[in-house]
């Protein structure tokens, strides 16, 4: 996420991000590299080579902040926490509670990070970031892409036995991540930004009609994939983890709440209580940044005290027979 854009190297801080009939349009990622485990790439997979920039508050992010966590990647991979609140300057680099500084380029905004990376950068501004300290650049700031390489590319540095790619699963992995991206993971931000009410509410009919299906699926199926845990399921938890604090009355997602549906609510709950996911949750940094950066949206910049959530009450997944 990110609410400026580099031109020519220069920093703008408006970005038009709406078409002409009001819908939310999210640009590609422009670092497209790939570390590999065997060195084939410009990249190796190496412990100590390689740094996360991250928002706690940003969905995309997120997902690379669970998978290092879950492949027991905190020594080899290093890390910065970004200010939960986007101002004028974009991402910065603070002391708020939860954050981390950079260390390793010593910026004060992500933007410096890019431009670093690419002088005469033309484009938006976003977390994730995974950078090589060895050669000084960016390698990718697409989500998908380094939970990929976090999952598959770092099994001789990993300190834990999970995997969420297995090859038998890969086609409905991928089938299952693009299923959830338009209407759901970029669902909430086409009704959340859209300046139309008919692309708010093609946007939030797409959303509650994805939630539904799923829904359903989760009643006959204990995971997005079948009865294993994959990087489909890290793509729709961070999703899920957001709606109820920050999509139903942020972004107007507010048909249904994740607490109404029985499949969906428990299965966020399983997720979140496993090991090494809850450190990666943080419903401040989440909430600050939603309702203080969005000023359009809410101008008052007033953070909600509620709703109150357990994401530790007992779960009924067990129950589910694949």
């Amino acid at each position: 996420m990110g609410l400026g854009q580099l031109i020519d190297g220069e920093w703008h801080s408006d970005r038009s991000q709406e078409d002409e009939k009001g819908r939310f349009v999210r640009p590609s990622t422009t670092f497209r590299n790939w570390i590999t485990a065997d060195g084939s790439s410009d990249f190796p997979a190496e412990a100590g080579r390689y740094h996360l920039y991250v928002s706690l508050a940003c969905p995309w992010a997120h997902r690379t902040l669970i998978m290092r966590s879950l492949k027991g990647l905190q020594d080899a991979i290093g890390l910065s926490i970004v200010d939960p609140v986007i101002d004028a300057d974009s991402w910065e680099f603070s002391d708020y509670p939860g954050s981390i500084r950079d260390t390793v380029n010593n910026a004060e905004y992500l933007w410096q990070i890019y431009t670093k990376a690419d002088p005469d950068y033309t484009g938006r501004v976003t977390v994730p970031v995974l950078w090589d300290k060895e050669t000084g650049t960016i390698v990718n700031n697409e989500s998908r892409e380094i939970i990929r390489m976090l999952d598959t590319e770092f099994e001789a540095i990993a300190t834990t036995d999970n995997h969420f790619c297995p090859p038998d699963l890969k086609p409905k992995i991928e089938e299952a991540i693009d299923a959830i991206y338009q209407p759901i993971n970029n669902g909430v931000y086409r009704a959340g930004f859209a300046t139309s009410q008919a692309a708010y509410e093609e946007g939030i009919t797409d959303l509650f009609n994805a939630l539904d299906r799923w829904e359903n699926i989760l009643s006959q199926q204990r995971y997005l994939c079948g009865d294993r845990i994959t990087e489909a399921d890290w793509c729709m938890f961070t999703t899920l983890f957001r709606f109820d604090a920050v999509y139903y009355v942020h972004f107007k997602c507010n048909l249904r709440r994740i607490v109404d549906y029985p499949n969906l609510w428990n299965y966020l709950k399983e997720l979140y209580q496993l090991p090494g996911v809850k450190e990666t949750c943080n419903l401040d940094h989440i909430k600050t940044h939603y309702y203080q950066s969005h000023n359009k949206i809410n101008p008052t910049a007033i953070v909600p005290k509620g709703p109150i959530i357990d994401f530790d009450e007992p779960h009924d997944r067990d129950s589910i027979k694949n």
